[in-house]
């Protein structure tokens, strides 16, 4: 009860530590805390941190600043969680020696102040090593023994002054310690390029469904452009019963190949591929040849099923079922999604349900998969997602969860603070200068930046306004805005016939060379918008 010291509004801090921060290695972690006590004397912090594989903590002395704001930063070295606290107490030989030289400016005689300064010395010297200890308490006799004006000038000395900041009088310490974490990632959380294309499209043969050797053949024209992660819509069987056909039909005709996301069919689930991409083998290879072009491939991950699901038939219980016998399908009303069942969470059964959906994710890991595009995260419960991310960081800690959800702030917020990695954001709703910098401001310098990982994306399914029937240079403007305004961003294949930029990253910033016949067109949209093009992630 004798510590006098308060620390409070620490930053970062997320939810009372309930969640971690987010970082990639080389990363500065910047630590805030308003700090103070009663009286006069003179504060102390230190901003503590260490990484989970090492057993001592490292130390850096925080600075303070008008208002009672102490700050201090640390470098996140190597990835996994670093723990960071800090303690603060009140330095009685510190304010000794602040005290020493008031009153010798004062001209008062200092005999008794360097008896004082001797003791706080021993007293300090018990906290520290026999080595260090040893060379305080030698400075200490040298005040009690050495000549009057020798001793003084021992104290007014700078190292005298650097002793007392190097080996600072601990007692009844102040510690804030509320399970501080940073996970740190590789770079590829904070700097990547996402190119999406639907597999089944890339056939050069009109009319001819896709297959991953030929997608194969994409791959060099896919980095000429720059982009390091290729993105495909889900690769697994699609079901058969009420198949969607052109254009939304209720009824599909004979050849319509369905949505890629109403998953599963009597040719199996979600660990299993739809046979016209080709086989496991075949998407194995297609893995290993983009990663001779320095590409990962991205796999959508949709925890729905089609009616005709195995899952439906093995586990009717992980369904909601309707009182008439049939299955509930999806509905956003007015929309109906007949081809797509949603999975009831609140199944009885909800530990074995969960179980196997976290062995889907540990499945395509193991095929090689390390960069999963999650669909509408927001429909399934938070807490699932912050156990299932988790659970395959432990086996596999560089994978990467990008989350498409477009729905309300605090749930994208979330979504975030449970483990995703990444995430889509309102950049497709914001059109004017003031619209993006309000957003930029809040995505750069709130607390938000800690958490959330916003991509740029450019989907096929949701435009904006000005982008509606636009012509192909609206469309490159868009691109542009994204890939100079966040450091993580992508786009639908539809571009490419007109889109070519290259790009080049460097760990600590991103440059964006945009060849010569774009120039024109994305410098005078910018000027045209007034787009805060020069904001900083």
């Amino acid at each position: 009860m004798r510590n006098r010291v308060i620390i409070e509004n620490l930053k970062p801090e997320i939810d009372g530590g309930s969640f971690f921060i987010k970082r990639v290695v080389g990363e500065k972690v910047d630590v805030s805390a308003d700090i103070f006590s009663d009286g006069h004397d003179t504060l102390r912090a230190s901003l503590w941190y260490k990484h989970e594989n090492e057993k001592k903590w490292s130390e850096i002395f925080m600075r303070d600043h008008p208002n009672d704001i102490w700050t201090a930063s640390f470098t996140v070295e190597q990835k996994g969680f670093y723990t960071y606290k800090i303690e603060a107490w009140v330095d009685h030989l510190m304010t000794w020696l602040k005290g020493f030289r008031k009153k010798y400016e004062d001209g008062q005689q200092m005999s008794v102040e360097l008896q004082i300064g001797a003791r706080l010395l021993r007293q300090t010297a018990k906290s520290y090593a026999k080595t260090k200890a040893k060379n305080i308490v030698e400075i200490a006799l040298s005040l009690e023994e050495d000549t009057y004006e020798h001793a003084v000038d021992t104290v007014l000395s700078k190292d005298f002054a650097q002793l007392v900041h190097d080996h600072p009088m601990k007692q009844f310490q102040t510690e804030y310690d509320k399970n501080l974490r940073v996970r740190v990632g590789r770079e590829k959380e904070l700097f990547s390029t996402w190119y999406e294309l639907f597999p089944r499209s890339a056939s050069v043969e009109p009319n001819k469904h896709g297959t991953f050797k030929d997608v194969e053949k994409l791959l060099p024209r896919i980095q000429e452009m720059g982009f390091d992660v290729l993105y495909m819509p889900p690769i697994h069987p699609i079901g058969e019963l009420n198949r969607k056909g052109k254009n939304n039909s209720v009824t599909a005709l004979d050849g319509e190949p369905g949505s890629p996301w109403a998953i599963g069919s009597k040719q199996g689930g979600h660990k299993d591929i739809h046979p016209e991409l080709g086989t496991l083998a075949d998407f194995i290879h297609l893995i290993k040849e983009a990663a001779k072009y320095d590409i990962e491939i991205a796999m959508d991950i949709a925890f729905q099923c089609a009616p005709d699901h195995p899952w439906i038939k093995e586990h009717p219980d992980w369904f909601l079922w309707r009182p008439d016998g049939t299955i509930a399908y999806a509905e956003n009303p007015p929309k109906k999604y007949q081809d797509i069942v949603p999975i009831n969470f609140e199944s009885d059964d909800w530990e074995n349900l969960w179980n196997e959906l976290k062995s889907v994710l540990i499945y395509w890991c193991e095929q090689g998969i390390e960069i999963f595009r999650v669909d509408n995260p927001h429909t399934k419960p938070f807490r699932f997602w912050e156990w299932a991310i988790t659970e395959v960081h432990n086996q596999f800690p560089d994978a990467i969860f990008l989350s498409e959800s477009f729905t309300r702030p605090k749930v994208m917020a979330e979504l975030a603070k449970g483990g995703f990695t990444q995430s889509y954001t309102y950049f497709t709703w914001r059109t004017t200068h003031k619209e993006m910098e309000e957003y930029l401001t809040e995505l750069t310098q709130t607390e938000l930046r800690e958490f959330f990982r916003p991509n740029f994306y450019n989907t096929p399914d949701i435009l904006p306004y000005e982008l509606m029937g636009a012509d192909s240079n609206a469309f490159a403007l868009r691109y542009a805005m994204a890939a100079t305004l966040s450091s993580n961003y992508g786009l639908y294949a539809l571009l490419t016939n007109f889109l070519k930029i290259q790009v080049t990253r460097r760990p600590a910033k991103m440059n964006i060379i945009i060849r010569r016949n774009m120039k024109c067109v994305i410098m005078i949209g910018m000027l045209a918008i007034g787009s805060p093009i020069c904001t900083p992630l």
